[in-house]
């Protein structure tokens, strides 16, 4: 009896902590895309899109992982659908100009896992090899920090009518102190009712000037 008793506190344990281990990534609730400084609504679609960039200390606090020293900004990406359509995100694309005009596409899961298992360097390029790899080599990140990503990373389903979508999308800002001077998001791709929507251009300018100072 008392063999067994040991071995159903260990038991007990053990789910505890992969439970611990396990701890969903869990990110302040979004509100409706017009109420961030950096957005655009078209009123003739009823589609509202914002970009909330997590560059400072106190915001990217929701964050286990500090992406920053990894040379990556948190972007949450917020759709609101005022609509009666269904918004459809298959071809959703979205790309961070910098100022320097040079296209930034988020980084994939793969991507982050590589910068944060020091796989490769923060310029350095991916060279292809004869010889394929495991798809997921990844003996330098902890389980926390996979699900934290997994969690975090905006998912391009449908935003039904009257509802809205958010998520994070991450870009490789290496070498850029304050990446929102003179920098926009573009986003296209969009389709409802079969028909795309014209395309959203949003300057993080307007983030800039409702934040602190840098």
């Amino acid at each position: 009896m008392k063999i067994r008793h040991i071995w159903a506190v260990l038991l007990v344990a053990a789910t505890l902590s992969l439970m611990a281990e396990k701890k969903p990534f869990s990110p302040p609730p979004a509100t409706h895309a017009n109420t961030y400084p950096a957005h655009e609504a078209h009123d003739d679609e009823k589609v509202s899109i914002a970009i909330d960039p997590f560059d400072s200390p106190d915001k990217a606090a929701i964050f286990h992982t500090k992406f920053r020293d990894y040379g990556y900004l948190p972007v949450r990406i917020i759709i609101s659908n005022d609509s009666d359509q269904t918004l459809i995100l298959n071809d959703l694309k979205v790309e961070y100009i910098t100022a320097n005009r040079h296209r930034l596409e988020p980084g994939t899961n793969d991507d982050l896992y590589r910068r944060l298992a020091h796989i490769e360097g923060p310029n350095r390029k991916s060279v292809p090899i004869p010889i394929p790899l495991p798809k997921r080599p990844r003996p330098a990140v902890k389980n926390e920090t996979l699900n934290e990503i997994e969690d975090a990373q905006f998912v391009p389903f449908p935003v039904e009518a009257h509802n809205q979508r958010s998520g994070f999308l991450f870009f490789d800002i290496s070498g850029i102190d304050v990446p929102e001077v003179g920098a926009h998001v573009y986003i296209s791709g969009i389709k409802a009712g079969g028909k795309e929507l014209f395309y959203f251009d949003i300057p993080l300018e307007k983030y800039l000037s409702s934040s602190p100072a840098k």
